[in-house]
């Protein structure tokens, strides 16, 4: 193949979707304490959420080293002329900054194309599909690139976290915060803006969480693609996917799996929809 799309694990693809498109995927790494794992390699996300629970630290992320991003490049570059490599949003984590330095270290550089999502998770991932559909069709590396870039501006995401205390053990809100929010039985509703998560309100239930999740979608036309991604709660996002059945074929709504780069900061109960407007 002429070119060939990379990603990281924070994009929480699939592997069925990821064998499809010829997905080559750099895992970030998952610390408990002494104990370090390859996301999704090491240690599955049910694993994760698992651990989370069990363990008496709660755990960090770090992002790949150069070093594993010019393996993979490597490794790309054998079954392909070129690649574009995509990633999560470098105003989150440094990941993009590690494919930057691996891409200029790499011997054969002008053949690799480096792409800020400026998403995660499922942001991450239809920005990631799109430009792979365009490498298995047979585009340029221009062409996957600007394919890239128009599902950056097309991608929006919105979402629910069930509790803030994760947030408070990673110190992205403080504990009184996340005090406040529990004694009041709230729930924070997330979006992203210019690259970073920002907060969008609160809403005091689940049922209304959904609520609000189904008018966000609803406002907005032209629908192309829709994700959403739980972490650890199944039945609450085959219970978002019915509901959005009404505005998306449901056959065609995509639910993955958080994984741990968010799932850190949500734990268990993240509602999360993902999805890409045309014009």
């Amino acid at each position: 193949m002429a070119v060939k799309v990379v990603t990281d694990s924070t994009a929480d693809l699939p592997i069925a979707i990821t064998g499809e498109l010829n997905i080559s995927v750099v895992p970030i790494y998952v610390r408990f304490g002494n104990d370090v794992y390859r996301d999704s390699v090491d240690i599955s996300s049910d694993e994760f959420y698992a651990k989370l629970e069990e363990s008496p630290l709660p755990p960090t992320t770090s992002q790949p080293s150069p070093g594993d991003f010019i393996e993979v490049y490597t490794g790309a570059l054998k079954e392909a002329q070129q690649l574009v490599s995509i990633h999560i949003s470098s105003r989150l984590s440094g990941t993009y900054n590690s494919a930057v330095m691996a891409r200029e270290m790499h011997a054969r550089r002008e053949d690799i194309a480096i792409v800020d999502s400026r998403f995660n998770s499922a942001g991450l991932g239809l920005v990631t599909m799109a430009a792979a559909r365009v490498a298995r069709a047979g585009g340029s590396l221009s062409e996957v690139v600007a394919e890239a870039n128009r599902a950056i501006q097309q991608v929006k995401m919105f979402g629910m976290f069930n509790t803030m205390k994760y947030l408070a053990l990673s110190g992205r809100v403080s504990k009184a915060v996340a005090s406040a929010a529990d004694i009041l039985d709230v729930k924070p509703l997330l979006t992203f803006k210019d690259g970073q998560v920002a907060r969008a309100g609160f809403t005091r239930s689940l049922s209304k969480g959904m609520e609000r999740i189904y008018q966000y979608v609803a406002g907005k036309p032209n629908l192309m693609e829709l994700v959403i991604v739980h972490s650890s709660v199944p039945e609450w996002a085959g219970k978002l996917k019915l509901s959005l059945g009404k505005l998306f074929p449901t056959d065609k709504i995509l639910v993955m799996q958080l994984g741990a780069a968010l799932g850190v900061h949500g734990g268990k109960g993240v509602l999360i929809i993902a999805l890409r407007q045309g014009t």
